[in-house]
């Protein structure tokens, strides 16, 4: 454990964050696969209502630095690919 009374604290601060993005990684998880069953089954107006919620947990976790933005518009391009060949 740490000596100084603020490292403490940050280590305390790190393992909050550090609960949130991962909390917020396993949302986008999720989301992309409920997306994906939806497609699987063929319920096109449930893929897309899932695709719009999708690319929106996508990019929430680009703007807070949780994934890279070009991971995000590659899984984005993805998921339109899969979408448009339904």
């Amino acid at each position: 454990m740490a000596n100084i009374k603020s490292s403490s604290k940050r280590v305390l601060l790190s393992q909050k964050a550090a609960a949130k993005n991962r909390a917020a990684r396993s949302v986008m998880k999720t989301n992309i696969k409920k997306f994906e069953t939806a497609v699987q089954d063929g319920d096109r107006d449930a893929a897309a209502s899932a695709y719009n919620v999708a690319v929106k947990t996508i990019d929430r976790a680009a703007t807070r630095g949780l994934i890279h933005k070009n991971k995000a518009a590659r899984r984005k391009s993805s998921l339109t690919l899969q979408l448009n060949a339904m």
